[in-house]
């Protein structure tokens, strides 16, 4: 077996696209670490999270495992892919439970994410944290997805500033997708224009990239990827 060349964390490394990083990252030969609901049998760790009523102790527990998991080595990249979509105006009959549930899914995974990587990740490591291109602008039709999204965006900018506590030449970037072609997107959108959702294969190659310090952006980049006909490009918002 080849050495392994670094080691990452997966945060949301059971889910369509954070499998599909796991995958990519281990093919490799990096040591990769899974967070998630679930475990993924392909990681070579896993840390199970607790559907706990608070965040404080979602907190506890996952700082707690991880550093089990782990022990005093650092890790070259921490990728927050957890999230989730919830739709829902003002006048929804569900828009509080979905506002809760967006700022679960997105929120509370980045913080954490950001929480572990002032503990694991090595200087010039790198930090991505899950945005989303529709939240640039209003979203009246999924409001709660959208202000989670958005504060995702200002942790970004806010950890990216001096005096985060980050370890010293942390890149911390955003990618900020229109659509992931995941299964369930295409199961619930089977008639939508596949030829502008972006692959996850491409996310992971990203961040493969991005974690061996090639064609970083700058700390604090909000990423947008615009796919058409196919093709994603990479634009900072």
């Amino acid at each position: 077996m080849a050495s392994q060349v670094g080691r990452v964390l997966v945060y949301g490394g059971k889910g369509a696209l954070g499998s599909t990083v796991v995958r990519f990252f281990k093919t490799r030969n990096y040591w990769v670490g899974s967070i998630d609901l679930a475990a993924n049998d392909e990681a070579n760790g896993n840390v199970i999270v607790k559907m706990t009523e608070s965040w404080v102790q979602q907190e506890e527990q996952i700082t707690q495992d991880v550093a089990e998991m782990i022990g005093d080595q650092k890790v070259d990249a921490i990728l927050c892919v957890a999230g989730g979509w919830a739709g829902g105006n003002a006048a929804s009959k569900n828009f509080v439970k979905n506002c809760d549930l967006s700022w679960k899914q997105s929120v509370w995974s980045s913080v954490l994410a950001a929480g572990l990587a002032t503990k694991h990740l090595r200087e010039g490591g790198l930090l991505t944290l899950p945005g989303a291109h529709p939240a640039l602008q209003a979203t009246p039709g999924m409001i709660g997805y959208g202000m989670a999204k958005a504060a995702v965006h200002h942790l970004t900018q806010s950890l990216a500033g001096k005096g985060s506590g980050l370890p010293d030449n942390t890149t911390v970037a955003t990618l900020l997708p229109i659509t992931l072609d995941t299964p369930m997107n295409r199961k619930n959108m089977p008639q939508g224009d596949f030829s502008t959702w972006t692959s996850l294969e491409f996310v992971a190659e990203l961040l493969y990239k991005w974690a061996a310090n090639e064609t970083r952006p700058k700390s604090g980049s909000l990423v947008q990827l615009i796919t058409k006909e196919g093709k994603t490009e990479t634009v900072a918002a």
